[in-house]
Parts: structure tokens; C-alpha cells; sequence
């Protein structure tokens, strides 16, 4: 990890009640205005899902930002080519740059030209386009810092793709946002193992009972199940064991394999199969391109639901240190698969705990870390 804390900072020192809000809830409302940090400075959380990017600037949980992951590079002249409608219109449903001489479209837009969930590549693709997009809707400009996370397939390649991240978002930036010239200096990046966040997020809520333990005095695992890797991390009394962590290539995106093979036609990254396959059940159609009548999913779903977990079950028990007493489940994967993997982990005799809201505990986790760093740096001068 990226300037990493010692195990004696308290990470929540500025902890303050959430309001909660569950992964349903409708998150993308017009975009906040850019605030700072309680030092001043204004930080960019962005979360590099393969499904969604999720993105906020501050700790509540009710403005983290999803944006599509699909990143289309194109000509300017093909990006400029929606100037003529009213600006009123969402800009996520609308997201375009210019950059170093090259047009990108992303989330939605890129997706209605084409471009896929790109998975199997690494997250260093696309991040800088990401990022200057996530800067460009929240109205971001001048000084900034920016907190991301990355899959931690081995110390070697996660020190390597950190370098790479870092060496790319450091320094300044001009771009074309929606048609509006934003000038950014990115002076600082940290970069953390995917899921980390989602600790610092579940350490900073208030506690209630006995349900969740201390985070700072137990060996707890994370457990994020996104949509290209399971990332599984061992923390020792907060400490990161870089030893005993990996992310492994197996997600969500194998699970959406097996629902488009039940369907003639079905792509496994279309972002209408996926947002059909997590609505609530009586309400999972999903039609294809081509075909007369939409597949209810719920005629497969549950016997596939049942079959993931277990296989996501065997491979965390296969991986889980001894030492480990509690597993805390994040990412769209452990909310989505919470309730059977819950119940086997149950039944190791492990205690499994649920980040809330699940999706956006990584990016509110993120945020929280860059607060506790800048404010870090403000007390050594």
C-alpha cells in the first residue's frame, strides 16, 4: 500500500454516523459540489469496478457515484457530436472528454458505441480517463488528491501497476469535460489493495452491541467479490499481511457467463443482462437484441445463485489463514451472494460480517484513508 498507515493511526478518529442507505437506493442524482476535506483539500475517492467505477468526495454514503465502466476512445469530432442538446440533460448518461488530442466516451455513452466491460484487462487501462472523468462531473478543478485501489494478484504486479498508476494520474492535467476546458494538478495518489477500503469504511461506523468486533484487535479477512477478481486480504490488528493476501482471476463476470449461456443471444457483458440479473426476484427479465419476448432469469437464477456460492465458498475456506475469526463480505459479490455465503462460512464457524452499503464501502473507505493521510501530513508541519 501507498504511504501506509502503522497500525497504532487511528483510522477513525474521525468517525462520525453514517446515514445509511442500501445498495438500491438511487445514488446518481445531480452531481454534489466539489467540497474539501476537513484539512482543506479536496480528494477524489475512485473504486476501478469492472462493472462500475464508483467515485465520491466525501464520506457519505448516499453520494458515491456509479458510472459505467466502459471507456470508448474516438474522434473529437465524434465526441462533440451531442453539444447540441440542452445541457439540463444527465451528464452520466452523457459522459465525454477531449485529452492529449483524443476524444473518450464513458460509462453509458461508450457503451451505446460499443465498447465492453473490458474485462481481463488490467486496471491500469483507461484508470487516467476514469478519473479525469470522475474529476470532470463532480466539478473538481486546480489542486487535488486522488485514493484508488487495485487488485493484489501478487506483491510483485501490484507494486508494478501501482507505479504505473501513480506515474500516469501525478501532476496536471488539461482537458475538454462536456465541452468546458478544467485544468487539474493531481499532487498526490495513494494506492491501496482492492477491499482495504471497505475495512477503514466498517472500522469508522459506530458500533452497535456485539456484532461487529474491534477491527484494530482481530484477524479479519476481506472478502470483495467484484466483477473480474475476488480479492481476499488477511489483516493482522489492522496490519496488512501481504504475505497471506491475493486476488484471485474469479468474480462476478464468471457468474454472468453462466446466466448468458441459459440465453439464446445473451451477451455476459451487457450492462442490461447484469442490472436484469440484480433487481429484486418476479422483476429479472432481460430481452436480448433480436429477440421477440424477454427470459424470465428467475427460472435459472436461484439454482445458480446456490452453485456460485458454494464454489465462492470452497475457494475462501481453501484460502483463510487460520488465525482468522471474521470475515467481513463486500463488493457487488457479497452483497449480491451474501446471504448463502453468510450461512456457510457460518457453518466453519466463521463470523461473517457485511459491509454496508456493500458496492460503496471501497470507494467510502478510500476517501476516509485520504482524510486520515492528509490530515497525517497536516500535523507533521
Amino acid at each position: 500500500m501507498s504511504d501506509q498507515p502503522s497500525a497504532a493511526t487511528p483510522m477513525n478518529a474521525a468517525a462520525i454516523p453514517m446515514n445509511r442507505v442500501s445498495a438500491s437506493t438511487p445514488i446518481n442524482a445531480a452531481p454534489p459540489q466539489p467540497v474539501g476535506s476537513s484539512s482543506g483539500k479536496k480528494i477524489l475517492s475512485v473504486d476501478l469496478g469492472r462493472t462500475s467505477t464508483k467515485t465520491c468526495i466525501s464520506r457519505e454514503s448516499n453520494n458515491v457515484t456509479f458510472v459505467s465502466a466502459n471507456v470508448k476512445e474516438m474522434t473529437m469530432e465524434q465526441v462533440r457530436g451531442g453539444v447540441f442538446e440542452a445541457r439540463a440533460t444527465d451528464p452520466l448518461m452523457d459522459l465525454w472528454l477531449e485529452y492529449q488530442g483524443s476524444g473518450y466516451a464513458v460509462g453509458q455513452l461508450a457503451a451505446d458505441f460499443g465498447a465492453n466491460l473490458g474485462v481481463g484487462q488490467s486496471k491500469v487501462e483507461s484508470a487516467l480517463v476514469k478519473v479525469l472523468a470522475c474529476a470532470g462531473y463532480f466539478k473538481l478543478k486546480d489542486e487535488i488528491s486522488v485514493v484508488l485501489g487495485l487488485p493484489y494478484l501478487s506483491q510483485e504486479q501490484f507494486e508494478k501497476e501501482k507505479a504505473q498508476l501513480i506515474s500516469q494520474l501525478n501532476g496536471p492535467h488539461v482537458m475538454n469535460f462536456r465541452g468546458e476546458a478544467v485544468s487539474l494538478n493531481i499532487n498526490k495518489v495513494w494506492v491501496m489493495p482492492e477491499g482495504y477500503g471497505s475495512l477503514l469504511w466498517c472500522e469508522a461506523q459506530p458500533k452497535k452491541g456485539a456484532a461487529m468486533p474491534d477491527f484494530t484487535k482481530v484477524s479479519v479477512a476481506i472478502v470483495d467479490i467484484g466483477h473480474q477478481t475476488t480479492d481476499c486480504l488477511m489483516i493482522d490488528n489492522f496490519r496488512f499481511a501481504r504475505g497471506a493476501s491475493k486476488s484471485e482471476d474469479f468474480g462476478m463476470s464468471k457468474f454472468y457467463e453462466l446466466v448468458a449461456a441459459e440465453v439464446e443471444g445473451a451477451d455476459s457483458q451487457s450492462l442490461s443482462l447484469i442490472a436484469a440479473v440484480n433487481r429484486a426476484k418476479g422483476d429479472r427479465f432481460y430481452r436480448p437484441r433480436g429477440a421477440s419476448k424477454p427470459t424470465n432469469l428467475d427460472d435459472f437464477l436461484p439454482n445458480l445463485i446456490e452453485m456460485f456460492s458454494r464454489e465462492i465458498c470452497n475457494r475462501v475456506l481453501a484460502w483463510l489463514p487460520e488465525r482468522v475469526t471474521d470475515v467481513i463480505l463486500t463488493g457487488g459479490g457479497g452483497e449480491f451472494f451474501w446471504e448463502d455465503v453468510q450461512r456457510l462460512l457460518k457453518e466453519a464457524k466463521i463470523n461473517a460480517h457485511l459491509a454496508s452499503p456493500s458496492r460503496q464501502a471501497n470507494a467510502l473507505g478510500q476517501y476516509i484513508y485520504g482524510e486520515a493521510q492528509l490530515s497525517n501530513a497536516r500535523a507533521r508541519t
